[in-house]
């Protein structure tokens, strides 16, 4: 017989620390997130769309954990989506990177969890849009997120 089967040292590994389904939240440091400004989106929306969407999506709630700081800019964004015009939608997402398009996602599918009156088929617009400009990719991406507006 050998000499190693006696040996206990490999008892000593964690190989719970090794599996891939453990979840560990690595960043936190979202409590002074606080979206995007009311007041300034306000005030573009009156004045150029292309500028409220920029703005509307420059500081997304992701890392925060107040549910009431997301649903206020959830929103803020439907807003204005809802004031884009179906023939300035698509200038609208061109005008965003793929990061901007997947935040975009993001909002759209959050917008979908809770439809209002007329948001649905606003949503399925800006969807159609976004589609085509971050392709499935996009899809997969922010369906497979961790972290959620």
């Amino acid at each position: 017989m050998s000499k190693n089967t006696v040996a206990a040292r490999f008892r000593r590994v964690d190989v719970d620390e090794y599996d891939e389904n453990k979840f560990v939240d690595e960043e936190e440091g979202g409590e002074n997130q606080l979206g995007p400004d009311e007041a300034e989106v306000d005030s573009l929306i009156r004045q150029n769309f292309m500028q409220a969407l920029q703005a509307v999506l420059k500081n997304p709630p992701i890392n925060t954990k107040n549910q009431n700081v997301k649903d206020r800019a959830e929103g803020l964004v439907l807003k204005v989506l809802s004031a884009f015009k179906s023939s300035d939608i698509e200038k609208g997402v061109q005008s965003l990177d793929k990061n901007g398009v997947d935040l975009l996602m993001k909002y759209i599918y959050k917008g979908f969890e809770r439809p209002s009156e007329n948001s649905s088929a606003v949503l399925l617009q800006w969807h159609e849009k976004a589609l085509a400009a971050g392709g499935v990719g996009s899809i997969v991406r922010v369906l497979t997120a961790r972290k959620t507006v």
